[in-house]
């Protein structure tokens, strides 16, 4: 088995051997996962955070050994908390990196970071206070970034922020947690998830207090959500039908 660890800032993880394939998700710097299969140009990856796969390119990552593979494995996440930041290489050559990188591995691509970070568990109060930092952002289906995120990488990236781990897609998270009966059982930080005509869960938001839903539909925004669903101020529509509200810590 081979291994690996992201060595730039945001790098494509791609649902085929090509640069024209869908992007299924993003893999951001320290990110380290196994390597399933490898190609010429392209290997085909599964993250050790959250097991999703998908295909790299060879030129967007480093190998590392079974040991550190192992190693970064039993480590606390430590995570740059910097809306963006640099990390210096052994040349004084500055990369930016996106919040939500991993840190575990400055050591082993030998590189510096003097921004902050966090290593520890939040109380739930502080997710929709993360939240906030991602309000505007755009939406980009397999984003988890700032500068383009979907609606479950917006959620993960949340909670990953917070010291909790969330799987990648809305479908996957809504396997998670306690389902709550009712909206008004439901607190500040949990999640609610929405399907479709065909009872496919295809989204996923932050609830917010009072009633308010934070999400990314467009861009990362506040809405209405009441028993129906989330009510768009916007266009005065519903745009999502609720299904379940589930409690994650």
């Amino acid at each position: 088995m081979l291994y690996g660890i992201c060595n730039l800032s945001i790098v494509p993880l791609r649902n085929e051997p090509t640069d024209t394939s869908e992007l299924v998700s993003q893999v951001i710097y320290g990110d380290f996962f196994k390597i399933l299969e490898q190609r010429k140009k392209w290997s085909k990856i599964r993250l050790a955070f959250d097991k999703y796969e998908g295909w790299i390119d060879n030129k967007q990552h480093i190998e590392i050994n079974e040991s550190e593979y192992k190693t970064l494995s039993k480590e606390p996440l430590k995570l740059s908390t910097d809306l963006v930041e640099f990390i210096e290489d052994e040349n004084h050559q500055l990369f930016p990196i996106p919040i939500g990188a991993q840190l575990n591995g400055l050591s082993l691509l030998n590189h510096n970071y003097e921004g902050n970070s966090i290593n520890d568990k939040a109380t739930k109060p502080n997710i929709v206070k993360t939240a906030f930092t991602f309000l505007n952002a755009p939406y980009l289906w397999g984003g988890k970034t700032p500068f383009g995120i979907d609606c479950s990488g917006f959620t993960q990236m949340v909670y990953k922020l917070n010291g909790y781990k969330l799987l990648r897609d809305a479908s996957q998270q809504a396997t998670q947690g306690e389902a709550l009966s009712f909206i008004e059982e439901s607190q500040p930080g949990d999640l609610a998830f929405f399907d479709n005509n065909e009872g496919n869960i295809i989204h996923v938001g932050i609830i917010m207090k009072d009633n308010y839903i934070i999400h990314a539909h467009g861009k990362v925004r506040i809405d209405r959500l009441d028993h129906s669903g989330i009510y768009n101020v916007d266009k005065n529509i519903h745009t999502h039908k609720l299904r379940v509200i589930k409690k994650i810590i």
